[in-house]
């Protein structure tokens, strides 16, 4: 892993800390808190042992100890909150990603689900875990070698000099502890976007008789990940075994020079004279030393999974957060041009294709199955990326943009809903409408007479898919969703398919009488649409 990379994924980490609020927390204080207490609680029980104001050190040991409790639960909980606000933030702007992405992106929908979840949920052991312990193990270590140099300072170099071996070992297993990771986390991304994927495509799978060859796929790609995560504990195992072993030679070096100082068996000579309550005070305070390397130890893991998911995470939330120009009048229906805009599928070319769309008016894209009309609307909103060629809106090309799904209202030929009922779904295209003038709008649009017939009315329940209603009434309920929305483009896919012929006029009637104050762009079989629009484009 660059070093490069690795210093600015952690700039980065820093950098989301601060966008979310959660940067500052009082942790020196509480790191250098609990050093205090803890040589205080060494300092008490060396008065208790020695017989030494015992009254005054069983009240020392029991404060060191409440202080020392207290000092950990609020660096937990500290820690805990700035974790989950990193952590709603960053999972916030992910989101918002995946509901922007574009057809044709590189990365699978299961992939960019997993990094709302899974890489996203790793920052919170970077934040919680590892950022204490990492202040701690910069500061304690030195308050605790300095108390310990009250008493002995030769114990005290002793402590710091088993220091160097051990920062080089945790140096080395760190950079393999990061690649490790990186692996790890890349390998289980890919194993939820196969598995989202193919539940997508099931009817196909099952249609084609694949599902041995499709199970055997997940299978493989599960135990990539299986050996993935051996293998980053196999690193984080090396790492803990190092610091056992430094940490056991700085006591064990401690306590021999202790002690053969205390009996006088010292091979050389010392600057310092050693009695019992100096060198039992230097040997109670040497495990605390090591104590925060060790939950730094324990919590370099966390730094691994933390910096390899938000090297993964980066490049999806700068694209998210890069700002889109305003278009230059939101009050009132726009002009859309396409110049030499091209699409291509594969093997199948869309294109290139010059349009001029008028503001205020009803425009058709015509054509035969195949040729590329939802994909052209698609296009427009900047849901599938052109391969040549510009998109405007206003002036405003589609590239600076990054989109105008923000000004524009979709009814799609596969409506999806939200679980809830009828008028739950038409509300949530337009949160400030009532559920009278939602309803209002499914009548207008045709839905009386399934309203009517249905015991609950607007009440009646529905699912993703909108069970319980045909596919007529479906187009027509996303048509209402569409209509309700107060935007300046309306983009309609099919929007008089699955319709008898009354129907089918009151719909056109519909939409030419909202083309007068919206833009309107609809894809169409129906000549009888087509008809009635100002403009038409024909596709081959």
């Amino acid at each position: 892993m660059n070093p490069n990379d690795v210093k600015a994924d952690r700039r980065y980490l820093a950098s989301l800390a601060r966008e979310s609020g959660g940067a500052a927390w009082p942790r020196p204080s509480l790191a250098l808190l609990d050093a205090a207490a803890a040589a205080g609680f060494a300092l008490a029980l060396t008065l208790v042992l020695t017989q030494r104001a015992p009254p005054l050190a069983l009240l020392g040991l029991t404060l060191a100890l409440v202080v020392r409790a207290l000092a950990g639960w609020g660096r937990a909980r500290l820690a805990a909150r700035r974790a989950l606000k990193v952590k709603s933030a960053v999972r916030a702007r992910v989101l918002r990603a995946a509901l922007r992405r574009r057809r044709g992106d590189e990365a699978a929908l299961g992939e960019t689900t997993a990094a709302a979840v899974d890489e996203v949920e790793a920052l919170g052991g970077y934040f919680s875990l590892y950022e204490p312990a990492q202040v701690e193990s910069r500061l304690t270590p030195i308050a605790i070698a300095a108390a310990v140099a009250c008493a002995s300072p030769i114990a005290a170099g002793l402590l710091l000099l088993t220091l160097a071996p051990f920062a080089f070992v945790m140096a080395v297993a760190g950079g393999a502890a990061g690649a490790a990771a990186g692996r790890q986390l890349e390998a289980l991304a890919r194993l939820s976007g196969q598995f989202v994927d193919r539940v997508r495509a099931l009817p196909v799978i099952l249609a084609f008789q694949a599902e041995a060859r499709e199970t055997e796929d997940v299978a493989e790609a599960a135990r990539e990940v299986s050996r993935r995560t051996l293998s980053v504990l196999r690193v984080a195992f090396i790492s803990s075994a190092a610091l056992e072993f430094f940490s056991a030679l700085a006591v064990a070096l401690v306590a021999v020079y202790a002690g053969f100082g205390l009996l006088g068996l010292l091979p050389f000579k010392t600057p310092e004279t050693l009695d019992f309550p100096r060198t039992f005070f230097a040997l109670a305070l040497a495990p605390e030393f090591y104590a925060p390397l060790r939950r730094l130890a324990g919590a370099y893991h966390e730094k691994q999974l933390g910096e390899a998911a938000v090297s993964r995470l980066r490049p999806l939330l700068e694209r998210q957060a890069e700002p889109a120009p305003a278009l230059s009048t939101l009050d009132g229906p726009p002009l859309v041009s396409l110049d030499g805009a091209a699409l291509t599928f594969g093997d199948v070319e869309i294109g290139p294709v010059d349009a001029l769309f008028p503001a205020g008016g009803l425009s058709a894209i015509v054509g035969p199955t195949g040729s590329g009309k939802t994909s052209l609307l698609a296009a427009i909103l900047g849901l599938t990326p052109l391969t040549s060629g510009t998109v405007r809106v206003n002036g405003l090309n589609l590239e600076d943009a990054g989109g105008f799904a923000d000004v524009a209202a979709w009814a799609g030929q596969s409506a999806v809903f939200l679980p809830g009922t009828l008028t739950d779904n038409l509300m949530a295209a337009a949160p400030g409408v009532t559920a009278d003038q939602a309803l209002d709008m499914a009548r207008r649009v045709g839905l009386g007479p399934a309203l009517d017939r249905r015991a609950q009315g607007g009440d009646t329940p529905l699912d993703e898919r909108g069970s319980g209603l045909s596919g007529g009434e479906r187009r027509r309920l996303a048509l209402a969703r569409a209509l309700l929305k107060p935007v300046p483009l309306l983009l309609l896919d099919e929007p008089t398919a699955d319709l008898d012929a009354a129907a089918e006029a009151e719909i056109i009637a519909l939409i030419l009488d909202a083309a007068g104050t919206r833009t309107i762009i609809v894809a169409t079989h129906a000549e009888v649409l087509a008809a009635a629009a100002q403009t038409v484009v024909r596709l081959a």
